[in-house]
C-alpha cells in the first residue's frame, strides 16, 4: 500500500514529518494517521518536515510519490505539492 510505503520511508528520519490535506494534517510516521487523510489520486498533499535531515526527507518522500507510488500516472499536471 502506498500509505505503508511513505510511513516505512518517513520512519527512517529523525525529523518530524506532517501530512496534511484541506482537512486535517497528520503525522506522516504513523500508519493509522496516514490512513485518516483518505488521499486518492489528485488530492493535493502538503509535506513538512522539521528536524536535522529534513531536507532529506523531503527529497526522499517527494521521490517516492512522484517516482514510485504514481509512476504511472504522473503528469506536470501532478496536484501533489511538497513544501
Amino acid at each position: 500500500r502506498p500509505a505503508m510505503q511513505f510511513v516505512d520511508l518517513a520512519s527512517q528520519f529523525e525529523s518530524q514529518i506532517q501530512v496534511s490535506n484541506p482537512e486535517c494534517s497528520v503525522d506522516g510516521k504513523s500508519i493509522m494517521q496516514m490512513t485518516m487523510l483518505a488521499a486518492t489520486k489528485g488530492t493535493k498533499l502538503t509535506i513538512r518536515a522539521e528536524g536535522a535531515d529534513a531536507d532529506k526527507a523531503i527529497e526522499a518522500l517527494q521521490q517516492l510519490i512522484e517516482e514510485k507510488l504514481f509512476s504511472e500516472t504522473a503528469t506536470g499536471e501532478n496536484t501533489d505539492s511538497v513544501e
